[in-house]
């Protein structure tokens, strides 16, 4: 399910009238307007608000724009924002302190439709020009510049004075108006049609006063304003619920991964074969200098013909290498999706700009793993020949004929290695392990041929697993 999508796909039948039933006793809109219009002359007559630069006298007639953008329920009427508006006004150019009479609101402390009012800084301000810059509860505040040009953001649960500052336009409808369901139509598909369509600046878009004020707003009756806040929040509701639920699964999900690498090197993910060669014997065979630490009969956690071998027994010793073409193909932290442990882009890099630590030598089906920081998880297979990886980097190249290359990649990403090496971290602006710490760490070696059964079974389980993250993420 798209939740963003139906968001909109609500918002947009509220403002088309769709979304709740109309009611032939609501007062229509239209009277509504009246109202407003007699209510703002007898403000302007007594100066406490003043008439746009650009309004006269309003009639009695309500507004249309010249090409109605579509049909509005009966009881509705077309104005516009400016309309329905006591003021329309910028904020104020002051600088942010830590201590002040009043709260500085700004346009980067409204983060996804939400301001943590403990972080927003303090400002001095004159006391006797400040009364046109509070803010009130039921405010509606512009960015009118930068990245976030259109974003709006409802004022609630104000508990202290607060202002706001200059890249921001505030919004104070009538009374008559209810601010909810104005809110929610500046986060209609036709508000930011509106937007693109008036906004200026090539470089860096905004909107100014007088275009927000002459944006067209389709508007209900108030009882309808009312029913269709109530129906929005119940949307809202159950879909934050269902965008809680996505994210409970996409932790899950990584639960479960980080489980089954668990039982997979702890010899509980597949059966074992009594048959296979056990570990300890293939280590020998291959390299008879090898330390073998012990088998199942040493530990109760490793299943019967598993071993404990030490990195340095079964990688291949890393390779130091200087580029010698024009350019080369490098990898280093920033190469490194962590959140799924890939590798997201292999820099081109050339030989005359070369870093001084290009200098690990790698290819295909090497993990790399960063000493630094090992906790992020900077972690990855190889997949071309011939790269060249940071020294922050420890190449695992698995020794063939005892590691199986994709066993390497899921051991080293487990939660028992990268945990199991944390500990040895030092350093505080970049704690880091070394190269012996991966050197001498007892790695959980099952015979070669259940190594691959392991992996079968992983992939398999994984496959399903990513799967439903796809589609999450798609959603």
């Amino acid at each position: 399910m798209n939740t963003k999508k139906l968001r909109q796909k609500i918002l947009d039948l509220a403002i088309h009238g769709k979304l709740v039933s109309q009611a032939p006793a609501d007062e229509p809109a239209s009277a509504l307007l009246q109202r407003i219009r007699v209510e703002k002359e007898r403000l302007i007559k007594e100066g406490k608000i003043k008439r746009s630069r650009k309004s006269t006298k309003t009639s009695d007639t309500p507004h249309y724009p010249q090409d109605v953008p579509f049909e509005v329920p009966e009881g509705w009427a077309w104005t516009t924002v400016n309309n329905i508006s006591k003021s329309i006004i910028y904020g104020v150019s002051e600088s942010a302190k830590s201590e002040g009479k009043y709260k500085l609101l700004r346009i980067t402390d409204i983060q996804n439709n939400k301001v943590d009012w403990e972080t927003v800084p303090f400002t001095d301000f004159d006391d006797d020009k400040v009364a046109s810059y509070i803010l009130y509860d039921g405010d509606i505040v512009f960015a009118r510049t930068g990245a976030t040009v259109g974003k709006s953001y409802l004022i609630k649960g104000l508990s202290q004075k607060a202002i706001y500052a200059s890249y921001l336009i505030r919004v104070q409808t009538f009374d008559l108006i209810l601010p909810e369901y104005v809110k929610l139509f500046f986060e209609s598909g036709y508000y930011w049609e509106q937007i693109e369509l008036t906004s200026v600046g090539i470089g860096q878009p905004n909107v100014n006063g007088t275009i927000l004020g002459s944006l067209n707003i389709p508007l209900p009756p108030f009882a309808e304003q009312k029913r269709i806040v109530i129906e929005i929040d119940r949307w809202l509701s159950l879909l934050e619920q269902i965008e809680q639920g996505k994210a409970n699964l996409q932790i899950a999900i990584k639960q479960t991964k980080s489980k089954i690498l668990d039982l997979a090197i702890h010899g509980k993910l597949v059966p074992q074969d009594l048959n296979d060669e056990p570990a300890s014997e293939l280590l020998k065979r291959i390299n008879p200098k090898a330390e073998i630490t012990c088998d199942n009969e040493h530990s109760e956690k490793l299943p019967q013909n598993w071993t404990l071998a030490k990195g340095k027994n079964i990688f291949a010793p890393m390779k130091s290498t200087k580029p010698k073409d024009k350019e080369f193909q490098y990898i280093d932290i920033d190469s490194i999706d962590n959140r799924r442990q890939i590798i997201r882009k292999i820099k081109t890099i050339q030989t005359k700009n070369a870093p001084s630590r290009a200098s690990r030598f790698t290819q295909k089906n090497d993990v790399v793993f960063s000493m630094v920081r090992p906790y992020l998880r900077n972690i990855a297979k190889v997949a071309n020949d011939n790269c060249i990886a940071s020294t922050g980097f420890y190449v695992c190249s698995s020794i063939p004929q005892i590691l199986n290359s994709d066993y390497c990649y899921f051991l080293m990403t487990s939660d028992y290695v990268v945990n199991g090496l944390n500990q040895f971290m030092k350093g505080d602006n970049s704690p880091s392990i070394n190269k012996g710490h991966i050197d001498n760490w007892l790695f959980a070696l099952p015979p070669l041929v259940e190594q691959q059964r392991i992996v079968q079974k992983i992939e398999t389980l994984f496959s399903v697993l990513d799967n439903i993250q796809e589609a999450l993420e798609v959603s």
